[in-house]
């Protein structure tokens, strides 16, 4: 951990207008890299509003990880009670400890949950085999491009050491990679009894685990019912 003396702290901190990251002002690269640090925030965010408007229990057992993570997160760092970097640097922080850094250990989990379920959990449609081999190859190396970015950002703004990035990527992606596991071996198996109980019925909450691939599936039964529903009104007003 770098002394407090050795740190380069610039002049003068800005912040991203309606948060508390701080970036150096007039410093591009620190301004980017400030807007990739909010990434966590839009993926919670995007989170909640895809169970509000899906209610598909893979997508809550998902977003149940990422609080688990957060929660283990705030437990290693009372522990370890190790100052940030800089420290004095920033004003506007909600903790004092930077080990293991919250947002590296946030968005390795989502980078490693979201790679096994694209090649673990997602089958390949006969008709398209290569194509989407294609589009889960791309979309790894975004993810993992904004894993990289994210955790780089919190070192280039002096919120964190290397370590503490370090070890919050290996916690991240360890506890990922185990609650992947226990949604798909003890969770999944158990979807179908809850999707069935009456307060999920009631939620209209739904389990797509046996559905291949769900975004070709509600493409074809809209594009279906859409005809149909049109067929049907064409004969009406005939």
């Amino acid at each position: 951990m770098a002394a407090a003396e050795e740190c380069s702290v610039p002049p003068r901190w800005q912040s991203v207008s309606l948060t508390h990251v701080e970036y150096p002002s007039g410093d591009l690269t620190g301004e980017l890299l400030a807007y990739s640090s909010l990434l966590p925030i839009f993926i919670l965010v995007s989170f909640v509003t895809l169970i509000v408007f899906k209610r598909e229990l893979h997508t809550i057992s998902f977003f149940g990880g990422l609080v688990l993570n957060e929660g283990v997160n705030w437990v290693l760092k009372h522990i370890f009670r190790e100052p940030r970097p800089c420290e004095g640097a920033h004003t506007t922080l909600t903790t004092e400890y930077g080990m293991p850094s919250s947002h590296s250990q946030f968005i390795w989990f989502f980078f490693i949950y979201s790679f096994l379920f694209l090649y673990l959990r997602m089958h390949q449609t006969n008709n398209a085999r290569c194509l989407e081999l294609l589009w889960r190859h791309i979309l790894s190396i975004c993810l993992l491009t904004v894993a990289l970015s994210v955790s780089y950002s919190r070192v280039y703004l002096l919120y964190h050491s290397w370590s503490q990035v370090i070890y919050g990527g290996v916690a991240g992606s360890i506890i990922g990679a185990v609650w992947f596991f226990i949604t798909q071996e003890l969770l999944t198996p158990l979807f179908p009894k809850i999707a069935a109980w009456p307060v999920s019925e009631f939620f209209l909450i739904r389990d797509t685990s046996l559905i291949p691939n769900i975004l070709w599936f509600e493409y074809t039964v809209t594009r279906a019912e859409a005809r149909n529903r049109q067929r049907k009104l064409g004969t009406k007003l005939q």
